[in-house]
């Protein structure tokens, strides 16, 4: 999957033409019709965007050869891949495609090893990654910003992450000088 990269995700029908809810994870959200097919993540079915429109938090998109509510709905929750060679090269430092997140270790300064990047998620507020830790337990989610995350190693495969007590007692070391 390293070279190909998830762009979008179909939701529910929308209407009964065949026109789909999408979300798009591309930085420009409108950019996601100009990358050409999309692909499952298999790589078996590949869909054209004929037409995309804005609604409250997503888009509705029609697609090639889906006609009416039924093959719409059949295509629910479905991701959606472009390869990676398609899209713009990252030119800014500390500038990441998601995918290029997931699966690298995620460290604390001194090396330890607390699990690994699992997702990265955008609610509105910024990026939020997720960590599968080590065994068991709870995955972590911290923000994906300079603070908490302050070197991302991609020849390494790994970042360092500031777990949040260790902020908030930086934090109050600095309000005591």
């Amino acid at each position: 999957m390293a070279d190909r990269v998830c762009v979008a995700r179909i939701g529910a029908a929308h209407g009964i033409s065949g026109e789909v809810k999408l979300w798009s994870f591309t930085e420009n959200p409108a950019a996601v019709a100009d990358y050409g097919p999309l692909e499952t993540a298999d790589g078996a079915r590949k869909f054209m965007i004929e037409a995309l429109r804005p609604a409250k938090d997503h888009f509705v998109a029609r697609l090639a050869g889906i006609d009416d509510r039924d093959a719409a709905e059949a295509l629910r929750n479905l991701d959606l891949y472009v390869p990676r060679a398609r899209l713009p090269a990252i030119e800014e430092a500390d500038t990441f495609y998601h995918s290029d997140l997931i699966g690298l270790d995620a460290v604390t300064s001194d090396g330890s090893q607390v699990g690994t990047v699992h997702a990265v998620h955008n609610f509105g507020a910024g990026d939020i990654i997720e960590i599968a830790p080590l065994g068991s337990g709870e995955p972590m989610m911290l923000p994906f910003d300079e603070t908490t995350v302050p070197k991302v190693d991609l020849a390494a495969k790994r970042i360092v992450i500031v777990p949040p007590t260790k902020i908030e007692a930086h934090e109050a070391r600095d309000e005591q000088d």
